[in-house]
């Protein structure tokens, strides 16, 4: 069992499955250069890579010029259609819910820029409910550095070693940790598989959300 006072969570991957949208803005990007659609199952484990992982999929012969090109379509593309069919993992709600119902606070650690990251969140009504929300462009560092760990856990009054974090990325686990927090492999999320995510080594692993709440129960002692 884990004692803190907040969960933290990476977004893609982890909090929310938003593959099949990040997909779609990539097949349709891929139409409209000539090429054919890609499988949602070669796409899926690429999303926690965001644009760049994307784009290294689908045009791994395209030049950095050219990239930069089809990163800024990409999210053009994305962005008009951020949240069609993106939805929380399934048993997420119960566990947001039941970390509120205890008095354990949450929040939100992502890499995606602030600018998708919020109407994202407010779109599936995430924003009011998250105790803080750490994008890819608050802080001046991202993820695997530990800053934007640190930046969430003083947003939300708490020390660190406090706060578990919980995503499905090695620099998820390599963050948390440099960051003096508890982590949690999300096993669920957009792991490839080749990805030996016990390598990583984080403190716990789950298969499925549902059981973070076997995992994490409010401190006995103030935070």
């Amino acid at each position: 069992m884990i004692h803190c006072s907040a969960v933290l969570f990476d977004l893609d991957g982890t909090l929310l499955d938003t593959a099949p949208d990040m997909g779609a803005a990539l097949n349709t990007l891929l139409r409209e250069c000539g090429q054919a659609p890609l499988a949602a199952e070669r796409i899926r484990p690429r999303v926690s890579h965001g644009s760049t992982g994307l784009l290294d999929l689908g045009f791994p012969d395209a030049d950095a010029v050219e990239v930069e090109r089809l990163r800024a379509r990409f999210l053009d593309l994305y962005a008009a259609s951020l949240a069609v069919y993106t939805r929380p993992f399934d048993g997420i709600e119960r566990v947001l819910h039941a970390l509120e119902a205890s008095g354990l606070r949450w929040g939100v650690v992502t890499n995606k820029p602030g600018w998708l990251t919020d109407p994202l969140l407010e779109r599936l009504d995430l924003a009011r409910r998250s105790g803080c929300v750490v994008s890819g462009d608050t802080v001046a560092e991202r993820k695997p550095h530990p800053l934007p760990l640190l930046h969430a856990a003083r947003m939300l009054g708490l020390e660190a070693r406090d706060c578990v974090y919980v995503g499905d990325a090695e620099r998820d686990i390599v963050a948390g940790r440099a960051a003096g927090m508890r982590t949690v492999v999300a096993n669920y999320g957009y792991v490839d598989v080749d990805e030996d995510t016990a390598a990583w080594g984080a403190d716990h692993a789950v298969a499925y959300p549902l059981e973070l709440l076997e995992l994490i129960v409010r401190p006995t002692r103030p935070a």
